[in-house]
């Protein structure tokens, strides 16, 4: 099994969840987060006072596949997120060790 962790551009969700859920991704975890990477944040003005924005919005999905299904999952996140624009985001796959689904029992690509 593998952990496929993404950070994306808050707005290509919906579009990034349909399309997970047309290769066959039944779940996935999605928190609100802040960050910075190459572009190390940007100035923007408010009320004619200009200001930093060090910490751009971001969405990270946190999504446990199948190993055999994670190069395909990658693939789809980056396409369907992808703006060619700076801040498009970061995508890392962890190997996961077990998993268990606590409802029944279910371990490893059972409880996925």
């Amino acid at each position: 099994m593998k952990l496929i962790i993404a950070a994306i551009k808050p707005f290509k969700l919906e579009e990034v969840r349909e399309a997970l859920t047309e290769v066959g991704v039944r779940g996935m975890m999605v928190s609100d987060i802040k960050g910075f990477g190459s572009q190390s944040g940007h100035t923007e003005i408010y009320r004619g006072a200009e200001y930093a924005v060090n910490f751009v919005p971001k969405v990270k999905l946190e999504i446990v596949v199948a190993a055999d299904l994670a190069d395909q999952v990658v693939e789809t996140i980056a396409k369907t997120a992808r703006t060619d624009k700076i801040g498009d985001g970061k995508i890392f796959v962890l190997d996961v060790e077990s998993a268990l689904r606590v409802r029944t029992g279910e371990t490893n690509e059972d409880a996925i």
